[in-house]
């Protein structure tokens, strides 16, 4: 217990001393762009490492009188070790000569070690078709420093992404990029900044729950593609292989999608991310999709997503969303996309719990009472880099009645999860793998014939239909399960005047009403 211990510290203790180095190389470079510079030759690196790796096996096999590889004539040891073959067949990426790391770092310190990146980015992309027009280009352009870039090779040179504990290479790999991404992150401002990364127990939380263990998985706003690769985590981990699963996925930003594809080329996972980057509602690159899980970090409240030929759209089949905000878009887009027993788990902003604007709240309702909204979670504060706007996470299930589960006519589970967590900077809250597996277990629990489900004063309730009628179908776990009620996100000033004036008009003309029937009684009795 000792030396492992002893090695995650070690590994953090890696992760931050490159990201400090690296980011001291930094410049004058924008994290925006600076993330693709450092991210393209993490991944230039690692592919190298496992070629290399291999290699050397294949080296040992050849020569080993008692493997199946074994060839006598050493003379024809170097045809089999260039042979693509023999790294295809074990899932690693083939490496041309000039791309593999030890001829770019031996040409660290020269000139012209930006224009050697550039065509080593080019060798690897003619060799593998799978992320042709992916990886980073650009390395040798005027404004990057090539004497700090020289360096940062030098520095990430002194990665050995294959040594793990157990040989598992991916873990080393995923904890330096995560750790990456989420720094990156941290430094970018605005509505981008945390575009193509979502807080790893966010994500974990959303699979614990859905449990895709086997079928199509769906996210039409995938980022980086974390919620893939936790998918497939999940699954190994539960003893299945990573072709159990088809991923689906779809997203906006160019350079952001190209990550999301390196993401998944380095895990090995096979993907269908469409043949460009595209938006989700007025390009759908899957129309005719039917997924068995959706897992989406939709961006918040988005006020520039309407398109006038999205007017009549089979989506908005529980009421068109407002030109305004796009959360309702998405939710129903969600189920739009979801098989006749599927099921979607999202992210969104707590507004959407409660909003009653631009028709929202008849939508909700429309939701609910098709028995679609099986579960609310409301989150902590501080789970993300580039926001403080409180989230909840999103349930919905076109048929509840599962293996092993019980229909849940007419009731949704509300969880207050405000509580869990533990602040792991003084910015940031993590959840740890106790919190989600009280979150996941309590709605398992629910969901499960025989799972012994019982309501959890101030954690979790078991909301009826008419229980949330009554709360005119806002969804805010803290009305249900008695606890103070979720902050909701910040509604611009000019919709929050807007919503309050027609509020307050309306009770006026709710008054003008009762004042006439007042008068119409009184006038009655004078009458009588």
């Amino acid at each position: 217990m000792a030396t492992k211990a002893k090695k995650a510290t070690n590994t953090k203790t890696l992760e931050q001393r490159l990201w400090d180095a690296a980011d001291a190389l930094r410049g004058n470079q924008e994290p925006s762009e600076y993330k693709h510079v450092v991210l393209g030759l993490v991944f230039l690196k690692y592919i190298s490492d496992r070629f290399e790796e291999r290699r050397q096996d294949l080296a040992s096999s050849l020569s080993d009188p008692n493997s199946d590889d074994y060839i006598p004539d050493a003379s024809r040891h170097a045809e089999f070790l260039e042979d693509r073959d023999e790294y295809a067949s074990h899932n690693v990426f083939w490496t041309p000569i000039d791309a593999r790391w030890d001829a770019i770092q031996a040409k660290a310190k020269l000139p012209e070690i930006g224009q050697i990146i550039d065509n080593a980015m080019d060798l690897i992309e003619q060799e593998n078709p799978s992320i042709k027009g992916v990886l980073p280009r650009n390395y040798g352009r005027e404004g990057l420093d090539k004497g700090r870039l020289g360096q940062l090779v030098d520095l990430i040179g002194s990665i050995g992404f294959t040594e793990s504990d157990d040989h598992g290479s991916d873990d080393v790999l995923g904890r330096v990029y995560e750790y990456f991404l989420g720094q990156f992150a941290g430094k970018e401002t605005g509505k981008d900044a945390g575009a193509f990364y979502t807080p790893r127990s966010v994500v974990k939380t959303l699979v614990e729950m859905l449990q895709p263990y086997k079928g199509r998985v769906y996210d039409p706003a995938c980022g980086s593609g974390g919620m893939f690769v936790q998918s497939a985590e999940f699954v190994k981990a539960h003893g299945g292989k990573r072709d159990d699963i088809s991923v689906y996925g779809q997203e906006f930003t160019d350079t952001t999608w190209k990550l999301a594809k390196m993401n998944l080329a380095l895990r090995g996972i096979e993907a269908d991310l469409g043949d460009r980057s595209a938006d989700s509602f007025s390009s759908d690159l899957h129309p005719d999709l039917r997924a068995d899980f959706v897992l989406a970090n939709p961006p918040f409240n988005v006020s520039n997503w309407w398109d006038p030929k999205l007017e009549n759209d089979p989506r908005w089949k529980y009421g068109t969303p407002p030109q305004g905000n796009a959360n309702f878009a998405w939710v129903q887009h969600f189920i739009h996309h979801l098989s006749p027993s599927g099921t979607a788990g999202f992210v969104l902003a707590n507004g959407s719990l409660s909003s009653k604007t631009s028709g929202e709240g008849e939508i909700r309702r429309k939701l609910v009472e098709a028995d679609l909204v099986d579960c609310i979670v409301a989150m902590p504060d501080k789970l993300f880099f580039n926001t403080g706007i409180p989230v909840c996470l999103w349930f919905v299930s076109k048929e509840r009645r599962g293996n092993g589960h019980r229909k849940r006519d007419g009731e949704v589970l509300v969880i207050d999860a405000r509580g869990l967590g533990r602040m792991e900077t003084r910015r940031i809250r993590v959840l740890d793998d106790d919190d989600v597996a009280k979150i996941a277990d309590t709605y398992h629990a629910w969901r499960d014939h025989d799972g012994g489900y019982e309501d959890v004063p101030g954690f979790a309730k078991s909301a009826t239909r008419d229980e949330v009628a009554n709360h005119d179908f806002v969804l805010t776990p803290g009305r249900y399960v008695g606890t103070e009620e979720a902050e909701d996100d910040v509604e611009p000033i000019d919709e929050k005047i807007a919503r309050l004036t027609q509020e307050l008009l309306n009770e006026f003309e709710r008054g003008d009403e009762l004042e006439a029937q007042v008068r119409s009684q009184l006038a009655g009795l004078r009458q009588s």
